[in-house]
């Protein structure tokens, strides 16, 4: 009888002990899946992809060729290639990425060719030149953060021409800089 007893009030505490251990594994696992679900929340919200960073960094380097800078043009070359490997690529939508990619490739180089190239204006242009058709692209592709013009200098490049981004129609010609810069005209606005 005393066996009996004794074997009741471990098997009560076995499981009482079970119980709360499985209480306690529920909470823990209601604790879990909650962070998990603000986890996944937080990821959403900083996995929203703009090119607004990216424009940023191209106006300040139109501003750094029209005031004639090329210090500046390399700083801001330099910022806005560090903008470029940042991006988070998993953030850009899915059917935009191989082109996103394609583009941003082309858009590094330029930008690194205006980072070394301090010193050297015309090649800081050259460059410029190239990169803008590469935001024009971006922005094709995204659409455009604010409110931007695409501006044309008809002189540049022995009277070739070249076009340059602006989120003015004011005119501030990064090609010509200081010597001719109300040179051009606006295009169109990008959308």
């Amino acid at each position: 009888m005393k066996n009996i007893k004794i074997s009741i009030i471990a098997f009560a505490l076995i499981m009482a002990t079970a119980i709360s251990c499985n209480n306690s594994s529920n909470k823990n696992n209601a604790k879990t899946n909650n962070e998990n679900r603000i986890a996944t929340e937080n990821n959403t919200v900083t996995k929203s992809f703009s090119i607004a960073p990216i424009v940023n960094n191209y106006l300040a380097l139109k501003n750094a060729l029209v005031a004639d800078d090329s210090k500046k043009a390399a700083e801001t070359g330099k910022q806005l290639l560090a903008t470029l490997n940042g991006v988070d690529m998993s953030a850009v939508p899915s059917d935009k990425h191989k082109r996103f990619m394609e583009i941003s490739n082309d858009a590094k180089e330029n930008a690194e060719h205006i980072r070394v190239n301090g010193g050297n204006i015309p090649h800081q242009r050259e460059h410029f030149e190239y990169l803008t058709k590469d935001l024009e692209d971006i922005i094709a592709l995204f659409g455009a953060p604010e409110k931007l013009y695409l501006i044309h200098c008809p002189m540049y490049n022995d009277g070739k021409g070249a076009d340059w981004i602006s989120s003015s129609k004011e005119i501030n010609n990064p090609y010509l800089g200081q010597k001719m810069s109300d040179c051009g005209t606006v295009k169109k606005e990008l959308k």
